[in-house]
């Protein structure tokens, strides 16, 4: 099993880049201590491009946050992600999930299963701007992960999801009981690593995200900003 130490610390080597990625996200492999291999995707700070909402070379913090967000909050639906320097420099480096080419993503993204609620409320604390159908990872009907996290945390609301089933619905006791407790992490022990990844403002927003969530429940699409990426698959 790969390890944040070891994704931290092995060789990483490229072989390959994703060319339908808009950023430059590169497929590789860390070599661990043990002589191990593991592969990765690979997104190198340099090679993010400008974007007019977001500051520049910020996205690779933003996946990391996201794993983070993931982690505390008990979401588990993100995989092992870290910052560290490549071939390419700084950027961020996750695990890679195979997936069988015979799932159709749009079915199971459409359906109304826990793990798939799980994927849609953590999209709102994280104010996930690019859920697209092609970024919803299915390890089994009860464990669904999600991937491609760059475009997150914007301090104004910008969700844009396939995932609009749940809109308007109330959260249940044990999600409040979830995201009360993560409301209580990030204001603590995680605030530091949060200030390394995303700015005070951000961070200030994604509070009022999970008071909002906690009070309101799942929110209905904006009217000011379109409800669904493009394309979305």
């Amino acid at each position: 099993m790969l390890s944040k130490e070891d994704l931290i610390s092995g060789e990483l080597l490229v072989e390959g880049r994703l060319v339908d990625a808009s950023n430059a996200t590169l497929f590789g492999r860390v070599l661990t201590s043990d002589k191990s291999s593991f592969a990765v995707v690979y997104k190198p700070i340099a090679g993010e491009r400008a974007l007019w909402d977001f500051a520049d070379g910020n996205l690779a913090s933003r996946e990391v946050a996201s794993y983070l967000i993931s982690e505390i909050g008990q979401f588990n639906c993100v995989p092992l992600t870290v910052m560290r320097d490549g071939p390419f420099g700084m950027g961020a480096v996750q695990q890679w999930i195979d997936l069988s080419q015979d799932l159709d993503l749009i079915a199971i993204g459409q359906q109304s299963i826990p793990a798939i609620r799980n994927i849609a409320l953590f999209d709102v604390v994280i104010n996930n701007t690019d859920r697209k159908f092609g970024h919803i990872l299915p390890i089994s009907d009860s464990e669904i992960l999600g991937c491609d996290h760059g475009l997150t945390f914007h301090e104004e609301f910008k969700l844009r999801t396939v995932l609009w089933q749940y809109a308007g619905q109330q959260l249940v006791e044990d999600e409040i009981k979830k995201l009360a407790a993560l409301k209580v992490r990030i204001g603590g022990d995680s605030l530091a690593a949060f200030e390394e990844l995303i700015t005070k403002d951000e961070i200030d927003s994604l509070l009022e995200r999970i008071d909002m969530l906690i009070s309101e429940g799942f929110p209905y699409p904006s009217e000011q900003w379109p409800a669904v990426p493009w394309p979305p698959v």
